[in-house]
Formats: C-alpha cells, structure tokens, sequence
C-alpha cells in the first residue's frame, strides 16, 4: 500500500509520450503539451485529471485518501495521498486521467 513520489513518476512516464514539466514551483505530467497531473511539492500527494464523476465516486469510496482538487466545464481533479493509496487503484486512476488528456488516436493505440 501506498507509493513514493519518485515511484509514481517512473509509473506516469511509462505512458505514451508522457513528460514531466516543471515551471517555478509547479510540477507537471503532461501528454503532448496537456496536463493529466500535478504534483506536490512536498512529494506526498499527487492531483489527477478525471471526470465529475470520477472525482465524486472516488472521493466517497476512501475519502481519507481522496479528495476533490477542483472541477470546471466536464473536468474534475482529485487529490491523491501516495502514503495511504493502493497501487492498483493509482495505476487506474493514472491512466484514466491520461486518456483524458490524450490525443484520440495516441490513446487508442496505447491498450
């Protein structure tokens, strides 16, 4: 249970044409300039793309290791403890939020 910051990066950028952005203070994971990710600075937790949905269903199944981040037009975010989430459920999360920001045909290559 659970997974290191360092861990989960090695994790996104073995997704398609993932790369991680850092601007300032801000750190990002992004699919051909998109944003699915972002990543606290203090490495415990990790903000990922997902819909209205998503977000609602996930948050109500573990609140103490989910929360809404923020939600605007279809998008939501949701703010993930590394400490206290089960990797499969991340590794889920993970590619949903990727598919979300990938283009059509990158995501349907990627199976």
């Amino acid at each position: 249970m659970g997974m290191k910051m360092a861990a989960f990066i090695k994790l996104a950028e073995s997704l398609p044409e993932t790369q991680l952005r850092v601007a300032g203070e801000y750190r990002s994971l992004r699919v051909r300039g998109k944003a699915f990710c972002y990543l606290s600075d203090d490495d415990t937790r990790v903000t990922l793309k997902a819909t209205r949905e998503e977000q609602e269903a996930t948050v109500a199944s573990d609140p103490a290791t989910f929360s809404p981040a923020w939600a605007g037009g279809q998008f939501a975010w949701i703010r993930v403890n590394l400490a206290k989430v089960d990797r499969g459920e991340l590794e889920e999360l993970l590619d949903a939020a990727w598919r979300l920001s990938a283009p059509k045909r990158l995501a349907a290559a990627h199976r």
